[in-house]
This record gives structure tokens, C-alpha cells and sequence, in this order.
């Protein structure tokens, strides 16, 4: 291999150093990262920490679930859809669903907005749906933490909405997509139903549409939907998913969700493709998914688990950039991308013209991302 040249250097003992903070962090059993120039001429990546209790150790081939960095596979699979002319934002969820996954998903007292409720509602977290993973239902505890408590749940698509509809409440009716002012508020159940619109305008399992849109014409060898497939290259064990100081296995829970598992180097290979405008037919179709809209203050316990301000969402892609006025008053450049509540991230930066893709694998992490990559960002 060549030797660096000095700012590429320079930079490589930067994000070591930036790699060695995150590691001795006591809540961070194992990072993985990768950073990558947009023309591909700056690559590095780098991992700490074992992969598994008494496993091997962590290193940037090891899969990992990447939790809901997946809603941004999803939202380009639909967007996708839109420009064949096979899906349409603006249609009700009864155009493609079930009645037993979308009625009485959206009511408050006597009256049900479910049928009000669109696909273009499901990508912005315009709807007002509850989160199936993260709300509580009144007088329990969220489904989220009693697996953390009692262990692997496993449901399907129509349990899901089951649940949803007996026991959760919405936070407020489906919004005006096209006004500046509509409200935004973080939910799981949205990416469920868009799942199950994709399965069903498709005609097969979301792996299949994942395969091929995302994972076949971009090279994703070691990239796969949970319970649905399954790459055979090397037989490598994924990195195993913590919270707190143990080790948790919830694969019924993950192929719930239909969970993907990829690695750093596949995931910067699509948010790559994606930015140089190489999978869509029609350069504006970016630009829809970047529609804007800020997520309001947190104002119950759900809402500070889940991305909330000063973050914006536009269609599955967020956008977050550190206020001017928030201490240090060091602002870093606006970063463009998703996160997972366990601590992953995949990210581009305009500015500095970088893809930065990582995990900590750590339920009670979702938040590091935001806290520690505007300080990556301002060193690089």
C-alpha cells in the first residue's frame, strides 16, 4: 500500500485518536468506523473492541445491525417506485394495504383519520402514528423495554398494527406535507407500514427489493435483510447487539422489523452512489428526499429516545447541524444521513466532502452519534 501523503496523515491520527476516545468509553463495548473521501481517493477505516462476550475481535469487514439507518434502504426503494410510476405518495395506505393493517391505526376518541393517513406521511413522520417500539401504552411499559427486560418478542406486520391500535394512542393528525409548519415526530410504526407498501407493490419479501435496487447493481456482498436473507461469503458472525453491560439476542424481534445487517464499507458504498446522484433517473428526486422539516422538543419519554431537534427529516435522510448559539459555540459542518438507536450512523458531509459510517452497538447509545462526530467533523 502506498504511504499516506501528510494531510492524509494527519487525518488518519485524527480519526485514530477520535477512535481510541469512543472505545474507552465505559457505556461502548466495541466501535467499528469508516471515512471516506466522496471521489474515493481518502479511505480509512478502523475498529476496536471484541465483536462478540469471549468472540473475536471487531474489525471494519464485521456485520452489524444498523438498525434504522435502514429507513434510508427504504425510502430510496420507494422514491424509486415513484419515478417507475408504481408507487404514489399521495395515495392513502387502503390503496395498498390491507384493512387489517391500516384501520383504526390513526384514532382519537370517535374519529379515525387512518384512511387520511399517506405514503408521503410514512417517509416524512408526518403522521401522528405512535411508535409500536418506543410509545407506552397507558398503565404498561414500552414493547422496547420489556424485551430489555424480559427478553426476544417476535410479531407479525398484523400484530403490529394490532398493537397499535388497541393499546397506543396518536400524537396528532396526519399533517399537510406541504406546509412549512407541519408537524414531525419520530415513529417506527411509519417505516413498518412503508415496509409492508413496498412488499406489496413489489409483489415479494423486502429483501428481494433490496437486493435488487441496492445490494446487487452496488456490489453490497455483506449486506442482508434479517430472516429474509442472507449473503454466503465468509460465514462471519455479525457483531453482537448490547445493552447496558450484557449481551442481548433478539432475533425474533429483529426479523420483526425485517433488521439489516451490513458492514461500514457497504453501507458508504450506497450513501456514495446516492449523493453522486447515480440511483435515481431524475436529478430532482434527491431534492424531494430533502424536503426539510425540523422534529419538535422532546416532551415524553419516547420522544427523548428517538431523534428529535434540532434534527431535520426529510424523506428517510436526516439532516443535523449543532446550532450557532449552543455551547462550545463551535458550530461543525451539517451532516446529511440517518442514524440507529443503538448507536449507529451513516452520514455525508457536504463540506467536507466525507462519507463517515459507524456502530457502538449499544441500545442506550442512540444519542453518541450526535455528540461526539460534530467533534470528528470540526478535527478533519
Amino acid at each position: 500500500m502506498p504511504k499516506p501523503g501528510p494531510v492524509a496523515a494527519v487525518r488518519i491520527a485524527r480519526l485514530e485518536a477520535y477512535l481510541a476516545r469512543v472505545a474507552a468509553r465505559r457505556d461502548v463495548p466495541h466501535i467499528v468506523m469508516g471515512v471516506e473521501s466522496v471521489d474515493g481517493r481518502f479511505r480509512w477505516a478502523g475498529a476496536s473492541g471484541p465483536a462478540a462476550p469471549e468472540g473475536p475481535a471487531m474489525t471494519p469487514e464485521t456485520p452489524y445491525f444498523i438498525a434504522s439507518i435502514d429507513k434510508l434502504f427504504n425510502a430510496i426503494i420507494a422514491m424509486t417506485l415513484v419515478e417507475q410510476g408504481t408507487l404514489d405518495l399521495d395515495a392513502p395506505l387502503p390503496r395498498y394495504l390491507p384493512a387489517t393493517l391500516w384501520t383504526g391505526l390513526h384514532r382519537v376518541g370517535d374519529v379515525d383519520r387512518s384512511g387520511d393517513v399517506r405514503v408521503a406521511h410514512l417517509l416524512s413522520h408526518t403522521s401522528g402514528l405512535p411508535d409500536w417500539l418506543e410509545d407506552r401504552p397507558a398503565g404498561g411499559a414500552s414493547l422496547v423495554a420489556r424485551v430489555e427486560r424480559e427478553g426476544d418478542v417476535s410479531m407479525s406486520m398484523e400484530e403490529m398494527a394490532a398493537y397499535v391500535r388497541d393499546r397506543l394512542t396518536p400524537h396528532f393528525p396526519p399533517q399537510d406535507t406541504a406546509s412549512p409548519k407541519a408537524r414531525a415526530r419520530y415513529s417506527d410504526t411509519n417505516y413498518m407500514l412503508l415496509a409492508a407498501i413496498l412488499e406489496a407493490v413489489t409483489g415479494g419479501p423486502l429483501a428481494a427489493a433490496h437486493q435488487h435496487w441496492l445490494y446487487r447493481p452496488l456490489g453490497m456482498t455483506r449486506t442482508w435483510v434479517e430472516g429474509q436473507s442472507r449473503p454466503g461469503v465468509d460465514g462471519a458472525a455479525p457483531a453482537a447487539l448490547w445493552f447496558g453491560d450484557r449481551a442481548m439476542a433478539i432475533p425474533g424481534l429483529m426479523r420483526s422489523f425485517r433488521g439489516v445487517f451490513s458492514t461500514v464499507g457497504d453501507q458508504v458504498r450506497l450513501l456514495r452512489a446516492l449523493v453522486r446522484g447515480e440511483l435515481f433517473e431524475q436529478p430532482e428526486t434527491l431534492g424531494r428526499m430533502q424536503h426539510w422539516r425540523r422534529f419538535g422538543l422532546p416532551r415524553d419519554a419516547a420522544a427523548l429516545r428517538a431523534p428529535n431537534w434540532p434534527i431535520e427529516y426529510g424523506f428517510g435522510m436526516m439532516r443535523f447541524a449543532v446550532p450557532r448559539w449552543l455551547p462550545p459555540f463551535r458550530p461543525a459542518p451539517a451532516v446529511v444521513g440517518h442514524t440507529g438507536s443503538t448507536g449507529t450512523w451513516l452520514f455525508h458531509c457536504p463540506e467536507r466532502d466525507l462519507l463517515v459510517a459507524g456502530a457502538v452497538d449499544q441500545v442506550t447509545a442512540g444519542p453518541l452519534p450526535f455528540r461526539t462526530l460534530p467533534a470528528l467533523l470540526r478535527a478533519l
